[in-house]
Formats: structure tokens, sequence, C-alpha cells
């Protein structure tokens, strides 16, 4: 069943090969397709969809913080000399990761008793880790809760039998986590979330959380999106028509927009972009301070008639645009100085990450990975051993650090030949691998075996540990 279009999806004419981009935060929608079609509680159809088509990932590693722009002064006065350190250092954290221990999912003892397919493994499609506590959402919708100072299970997010997690978000402002469900009362047809303090899931007292956005009917196309970027959260009400912005500290809601015709919402440091429904030879797009709302500029920017847009998109004042056998377009939306990018120079990707301290981005197609500035310039043109496992992998599998200078991902292990992947870590500035875990390392079958068909990779930066998790369910550590 093909999904209506929804804001977010595509625009009407695009083809059914629309990417899904990410910018700045963490999308998940109320799918249409969500329906049990029969008596035995199989899998939802939704969640057998791959997950660009469950939910928009718009990562970031967060603001400019003070520690950065100093960063950002001392690479331009040291140089190289500062990067060999740096490289240095991380070449050291990195060296001899094996495999410390394996973690379990699955726990039929524990499984949800109502709903069939919970009692059965399903691989993991989503990590997220604070301190010593490590989440791992299932394709099933069962949230299993690690503590690393037990090196256990604790405790799983679901709090009543019929809840399917969609989606996980680690709130930092408030030190939560917010987990997005959909529950078989209402046919799994809309989105409810809850926000429960980490101390509390710490000591197993689920009840303490609270739900969020109780005003809101989030039925398809209805979303949430979270910007930890603004410190923002963003839903959409297509029952009432209306988009609002939430304080993510808070939960309060500070302003509403009503739909008026609106096909997007793009949110960027600072500002968010309202793309309306294209004209003939152009489209609207209305720019807006993320604080208030307040219209900042209207733009209606020109398109190729009969063309299709394959997307849109917005970094700080910059946007970028794309129609079908055009040329990308990237353009200064306070200057209208325009820059573009050969379309045989720039092939559409799956997917973007936008890193806002080095103000670059990048690119994923066909398992490679490129690094472009925004002034249409390719950085880095190849990653040394690095092809990503899958060309169509979501971002589960690929990871940026904090200070947006290291990605780990899961790649295809070419030097061995080997049919298991290796996890890599790399440098972003220039493509230079810095280490890698692969099967070469050990002869340890658990280690072999950890290496084999991984659905989701996520790095601890405080305990400086990798969890890799795989498509039986479980969750595989990684240090030195």
């Amino acid at each position: 069943m093909k999904p209506p279009t929804a804001p977010g999806s595509s625009f009407p004419d695009v083809s059914s090969s629309v990417i899904t981009p990410t910018t700045t935060g963490k999308r998940t929608y109320a799918d249409a397709a969500v329906r049990c079609t029969s008596s035995n509680d199989i899998l939802p159809p939704s969640l057998q969809l791959p997950a660009s088509l469950r939910k928009r990932h718009r990562r970031s590693a967060g603001m400019p913080s003070p520690s950065s722009v100093s960063r950002k002064l001392l690479r331009r006065e040291l140089g190289e000399s500062m990067y060999s350190e740096t490289a240095c250092f991380a070449k050291h954290r990195f060296k001899n990761m094996t495999l410390q221990t394996t973690m379990d999912a699955h726990d039929p003892d524990t499984m949800l008793p109502s709903l069939a397919w919970s009692r059965s493994r399903s691989k993991v499609i989503e990590i997220t880790s604070c301190n010593d506590l490590v989440f791992a959402l299932t394709l099933h919708g069962v949230c299993a809760v690690f503590s690393r100072e037990l090196n256990k299970c604790i405790c799983f997010m679901n709090i009543s039998d019929d809840e399917v997690i969609r989606s996980l978000f680690l709130n930092k402002v408030n030190e939560s986590l917010i987990t997005v469900s959909v529950f078989r009362k209402d046919d799994f047809s809309s989105l409810h979330c809850r926000s429960t303090p980490l101390s509390q899931i710490r000591m197993n007292y689920l009840k303490s959380g609270f739900r969020l956005f109780t005003s809101e009917c989030l039925r398809w196309p209805g979303f949430v999106e979270f910007d930890d970027v603004n410190g923002k959260i963003l839903t959409f009400s297509a029952v009432h028509q209306k988009y609002k912005v939430w304080d993510l500290r808070t939960y309060r809601c500070l302003y509403t927009i009503h739909h008026d015709r609106i096909h997007e919402v793009k949110i960027s440091p600072g500002l968010m972009l309202l793309i309306h429904e294209r004209q003939d030879m152009h489209v609207p797009i209305r720019i807006c301070d993320i604080e208030t709302g307040e219209k900042l500029q209207d733009i209606d920017h020109l398109v190729r008639r009969n063309r299709k847009i394959e997307f849109i998109e917005q970094f700080h004042d910059k946007l970028l645009v794309k129609q079908v056998h055009e040329n990308l377009q990237i353009v200064n939306v306070r200057t209208r100085e325009r820059t573009e990018v050969e379309r045989s120079h720039f092939l559409t990707p799956n997917s973007f990450i936008f890193l806002h301290e080095s103000e670059i981005f990048l690119t994923f197609e066909q398992g490679r990975v490129n690094v472009w500035n925004f002034k249409g310039e390719r950085v880095v043109t190849e990653f040394d051993d690095h092809v990503l496992y899958r060309s169509d992998a979501s971002n589960s599998l690929i990871y940026v650090t904090q200070k947006q200078d290291i990605i780990v991902s899961y790649c295809q292990n070419e030097s061995s030949g080997c049919s298991h992947g290796s996890i890599n870590l790399s440098w972003i500035a220039n493509g230079k691998l810095i280490e890698k875990i692969s099967c070469e390392r050990s002869e340890d079958s658990k280690h072999i075996g950890a290496l084999e068909d991984v659905s989701a990779v996520q790095y601890n930066e405080e305990r400086s540990e990798i969890y890799s998790g795989t498509k039986d369910g479980k969750i595989h550590v990684w240090s030195n």
C-alpha cells in the first residue's frame, strides 16, 4: 500500500525513488498502513516497511558551543600539528577494540503476552546510550534497557502489553528518554509520546513517566520531530491541520502554525522553513524565526516546469534545491547568491547528514560517502576502505561523534574478502581510516559472529564503547 503524500514525504510530482534526507532533528510519522491484519497478531505492515519509509532522521551533533569555537581557532592557528596530535590520540583510543560482552534484547519470560510478534526474535533497529544506560529498540517495537555497570537488562520501556515503540529520543536537556509508540487499542494508527527521567529508569520505576502532547491527535499523516539543535519539538496534527512548536526542556507549546497549504517544514539552526505547495514555475517558501515563529522572509524559488523536485533542504541561510535532470542549486536566501553543481558531479544521494560545527554536509549514495562544502565543492571524494555494507543503509548504521570529526559505520570488509562486515572509524575531514573492527582481529567465533548481520551501531563517548545490534536481537559491546 502506497502511503498518501504528506508533509516530509515527497512533492506530489516526485517519483517513488525520492530520497530521505537528513538535516537537523529526528522525525517519526504515524503510518497509514499500520494495521493488524489477522487474529494472530502478525507483525503490523508498517513495522515491515524499510526504515526510510517509517521515519525521517535529521542528524546533528548540536550547535557550536564556546568550546567548539575554541577548537576552530586552535585548528586555524596550529593546523596540521593539532591534527597530528588529535589523530595520535584517536588511534590510541580505538586501537585493538575487541568484543567484551553480549547483551540480549530478547527475553521470552518478559515479552509482551498479547502481541504474538513480540515473542519472537527481531533485529535491533536503533541503539542509544547515556553513561551506563543502553537502550536497544527492535523491529517488533520492544525496547530493552541495559545497565553496563550491572551488565544485564534492567527493564523494558514498554509500559503496557499492547505498546509498540516506534522510535526513541534521548533528551539530554532534561535527562530523560522520550518513547514514540503506537497501541493496539486504536489499531496502531496514532503516535503517543512519553517522557521518563533516566534516574527513574535506572530504578525500573517507569510509572514516573508522563505523556506528552495530549492535546494533539497524531494520526497519519501526522508526525513528531525532535530537534536537539534548537531545543524544540515540532508536531503536525493532520486532524486539526496545525503545526505546533514545543520547548524541549519544559514541553510547553510555544506557538502554532496553521497548515494553509504547507507542504513541508524544515528546521535549521535558528530558522524554520515553510515550503508551500508548488506552483507552476515556482515554490513559495517562507523563512521564520524558530524561537517565535515570526516571518523573516518570503521567497518564490523558481523551478523548471515539468521537472520533478527531488529535494529541498536548508542549512542556516543556504537552500539546496535539486530537480530531476537538473543541476544542484545552492542558494543564499539572504543575498540571493546562487551556486550550481553539475548534475554529473552531484548524484542524488540516499541521505544527507549536515554538520553544523564544520559547516559541511555528508552525502551517501551507492554505499559511498562524500563530504561537501556550501560552495558546491567536494571536500573529500573517497574514504579509505569504506563502502557501507548496504547501499541504502539507514542512519542506524552510521554514527557521527559530537565533535563532528569521526564517523562510525558498518562497512563491507573489502580487504579480507570476508562476507562479514566491519565496523569502521574514519576521519571526516580527510577520509582517512583510524581503526576498524573486523574478523581478522580474532579467531574467536563469538567475535566473528558478532560482525554478521549488523543492523545498528552506536558509540558511547562517555565510556568509549561501541555497541552493535544484530538481526537476532543481540547487542555486542566493543572496547579496548
